[in-house]
């Protein structure tokens, strides 16, 4: 305990010195007050490991949180259990965002809820514009998103599907479906007895039984 504790130490005294300096500039803005909690957040969560990062967003009790990964709006994410997320991944629950139990968002999987496409093309690119569009994401239990891959705002995929790396998700995803390239489209079709014959395959071709 000794040593946890002499790393929080070190941490805290970080900070002081930080704020004690004279190069940092704070804004005291509505919008700065409002960031400014989430930055700290990140920065806490430099120094602890995956379940406790996952504990600090409010992920329920086994989902782990890699590093560099950000969660946008966690207060309007709802996320079943032993989610994981992975390195560098940005998940934006801004206009509401469902996880399902069991579900891998993978290193550098971008999902995004809202889009300011209309903001750039109207020369209204300032913070909160009107031209912000945010539709509600809905990603099932049991689904693995392999990064670097899109999901857009707006999209559905369906329980125990795969998203193969590299896509870019712009349309819903039936359940049991694997999807792939830009923009992703189905690629096969899975069953639960295609995927329990394939993992006994898989797993039999590296020494695992898993009937024991």
């Amino acid at each position: 305990m000794g040593d946890i504790r002499d790393l929080k130490q070190e941490v805290l005294d970080a900070i002081r010195l930080l704020w004690e300096s004279d190069q940092l500039k704070l804004i005291d803005t509505e919008r700065s007050r409002r960031l400014r909690p989430e930055i700290l957040k990140a920065l806490l969560s430099l120094v602890q490991t995956d379940d406790e990062r996952a504990s600090l967003y409010g992920l329920p009790t086994g989902s782990r949180m890699r590093e560099g990964a950000k969660i946008m709006f966690p207060d309007k994410l709802t996320c079943g259990k032993c989610v994981w997320i992975g390195e560098g991944a940005i998940v934006d629950a801004s206009g509401g965002l469902e996880i399902g139990s069991h579900t891998t968002i993978a290193s550098h999987v971008f999902v995004w809820t809202h889009s300011s496409v209309y903001s750039n093309l109207n020369l209204n690119n300032h913070s909160d514009n009107k031209y912000i569009i945010r539709k509600s994401t809905k990603i099932g239990s049991g689904v693995f998103i392999g990064g670097p891959s899109v999901v857009y705002p707006g999209v559905s995929i369906g329980d125990k599907s795969v998203v193969l790396p590299m896509s870019v998700v712009t349309k819903d995803v039936p359940p049991y479906s694997v999807v792939a390239g830009s923009p992703a489209r189905v690629v096969r079709e899975l069953t639960e007895e295609s995927i329990e014959a394939e993992t006994q395959n898989v797993l039999a071709g590296i020494g695992v039984d898993i009937t024991k």
